[in-house]
């Protein structure tokens, strides 16, 4: 069973209590079916978000191989980059990231604003590039050149997701069938972002074999479904794999792509409509790249009855920081 496999592997016990899972009233009223949130916004480091828990196994592995400095990369607003350096942070760590201007903006709010400010709080080392195109190439080649200085650097990779990292959202996946249960609720389906994937393969992973009749649906938030599907796929494969364990026959990868445009990092009109809905509905703060995409695919898929009827449960990943990275977006509303 791969609840019983998790048990083997270390993680930092960072998160020891259940995050919450609420309805949300006004906005279930609003649209006309029952919106349950999964809070991973409010996990206990730099305000929150679901990095947290692929970063309890990854640096857990990273102390176990005795590194001294946390090496990754993202966007210049990356919430898993910002993450990274708090933890490395606490952990009395060096922390060195690797930084790309996704949307080619010289807005100063976006390059030095939101998450970028905090980086320089938690004391993390940026290193800016072109582009992360070839990203696992680019950190190994930082962690030599670490190494040669006489530093034990550990790779954290984009977004966590790694069959490591993903374990977290096996877990969490877990944490969450129980949480269901107890709620007495049938819920219909499960909607989050899906990106660099670890998320997305690790809650599918553990809801495969937990509560293999409640679909999972991510919504892309950079690339369309046929390239989304093999990394959702193929990670969920080397993370049963490292669990000793078969994917479950339930395991399926949904996946909804309408709405990551125009590209990743860059809200449309429809994620900022979303945002702006569910903070003056709920008082709860969406963010501009992942989970403003995220809730306009569910509030579209209601509309459009791509689920079937009853409750929904949306993964609240976290990202609230970039806020401040895009103002002017909300400003010409």
């Amino acid at each position: 069973m791969i609840k019983q496999q998790l048990e083997r592997f270390d993680r930092l016990k960072l998160l020891d209590a259940p995050t919450p899972l609420e309805k949300l009233q006004r906005l279930s009223a609003w649209a006309g079916r029952d919106i349950y949130v999964k809070r991973d916004d409010i996990t206990p480091l730099a305000m929150g978000g679901n990095k947290l828990r692929k970063l309890e196994y990854l640096a857990a592995d990273a102390l176990a191989q005795g590194a001294d400095t946390l090496i990754t990369a993202g966007a210049i607003q990356s919430n898993h980059v910002r993450q990274t350096a708090a933890l490395a942070a606490r952990l009395g760590l060096s922390c060195v990231a690797l930084l790309e201007n996704p949307i080619a903006t010289e807005d100063r709010n976006y390059l030095g604003n939101g998450n970028r400010l905090l980086l320089d709080l938690f004391g993390a080392r940026v290193e800016l590039v072109e582009n992360l195109d070839n990203a696992d190439e680019q950190l190994q080649a930082l962690a030599a050149r670490l190494s040669t200085s006489g530093k034990k650097p550990y790779l954290v990779p984009i977004g966590g997701s790694s069959p490591i990292g993903a374990l977290g959202y096996v877990r969490a996946g877990f944490e969450l069938a129980e949480q269901i249960e107890q709620s007495g609720v049938q819920f219909t389906a499960l909607v989050l972002a899906s990106g660099s994937a670890g998320t997305h393969s690790g809650l599918a992973l553990a809801l495969a074999e937990a509560l293999p009749q409640l679909p999972v649906i991510g919504v892309t938030v950079s690339r369309p479904e046929e390239t989304q599907t093999p990394k959702v796929q193929g990670l969920a494969e080397r993370t049963a794999q490292l669990l000793g364990e078969p994917l479950p026959a339930a395991f399926k990868v949904n996946l909804w792509d309408e709405y990551y445009g125009p590209r990743y990092g860059e809200p449309n009109a429809g994620t900022l409509a979303a945002i702006k809905l569910v903070a003056s509905q709920e008082g709860l703060l969406l963010d501009p790249v992942y989970t403003g995409k995220a809730m306009a695919g569910l509030l579209d898929g209601i509309g459009r009855q791509r689920v079937d009827d009853g409750p929904i449960i949306f993964l609240h990943t976290g990202g609230a920081p970039a806020l401040f990275a895009y103002p002017d977006v909300f400003s010409t509303q």
